[in-house]
């Protein structure tokens, strides 16, 4: 997903932050449903993308399609995606693919603590795939295009037993209606989605000098009132910092090293 696709499901994901704290996976099989629905039929898919209707004209469309059938926040979201630009008809699946996804991703989070959640989640993923990279029987059988959904969707979560629930959702996802990948192959895609929520939980720290104890623990303090979590700190040391501290979770980077300062002091200086 490229351009202006990219730009669209990124402020999707945004508005979608806000829902996340009290999402259920029944949002999450509302969205894959509605997915299942558009990907049946080509020509609504290629109405909702279409970008000589407008934007409430192609909400209407949808509240007519689900009004009713789903929750208002399900209704909503897909609401809010069709009213964006999309570059092929494909990209409207695959983010609302990826929404879905991430409200799963986020109900595992909220399980908690901490990272148990996610890594919960990541474990019984990667168990799916690597029973399956094992087994070619049971590629077959996943691949067989006259099994039925509920048989491969039955086989599917006897491979992990004592999955959790929102790893029951994403596997029978990915073996029900993988889209046109290999189910290992589309459960991998998801496995990226669980790693960048990870990512909102580890504290990469970088020091010119190892911290002591007791610099970690006001560091620790201090990253968790900011962001609101218990976070893991992963602490390294690298000389080529100078001195300072560079703090980097998720997407967010605080810098305080000799270097960056250095570099903006040139900036100023050159302009």
């Amino acid at each position: 997903m490229a351009g202006i696709s990219s730009e669209s499901l990124a402020a999707a994901q945004g508005q979608l932050e806000a829902r996340l704290p009290h999402a259920t996976l029944g949002l999450a099989e509302e969205l894959f449903g509605i997915l299942g629905l558009l990907d049946g039929q080509t020509g609504l898919l290629r109405a909702l993308t279409d970008p000589a209707r407008n934007g409430q004209e192609k909400a209407a469309l949808v509240s007519t399609l689900v009004g009713g059938k789903v929750s208002a926040d399900a209704e909503q979201i897909v609401a809010s995606l069709v009213e964006s630009r999309w570059r092929a008809p494909r990209d409207l699946g695959d983010a609302l693919e990826t929404l879905a996804a991430t409200v799963v991703s986020a109900v595992a989070e909220n399980k908690g603590p901490g990272l148990s959640g996610l890594e919960e989640l990541e474990g019984d993923l990667f168990r799916f795939n690597e029973t399956v990279a094992s087994n070619h029987d049971v590629q077959r059988a996943l691949s067989n295009p006259q099994s039925s959904a509920e048989a491969k969707a039955a086989l599917a979560l006897k491979l992990v037993p004592g999955a959790s629930e929102a790893s029951q959702v994403l596997i029978r996802q990915a073996v029900t209606a993988p889209r046109g990948l290999r189910p290992t192959a589309l459960v991998t895609r998801f496995l990226e989605l669980v790693a960048g929520r990870q990512q909102r939980w580890i504290a990469e720290v970088r020091t010119s000098l190892p911290l002591t104890e007791e610099q970690r623990a006001r560091l620790q303090a201090s990253l968790n009132a900011l962001y609101g979590r218990e976070l893991k700190i992963n602490a390294t040391v690298d000389p080529s910092i100078v001195g300072g501290i560079r703090v980097t979770v998720g997407d967010e980077v605080v810098d305080s090293t000799v270097v960056t300062r250095l570099s903006e002091l040139r900036r100023k200086l050159a302009v």
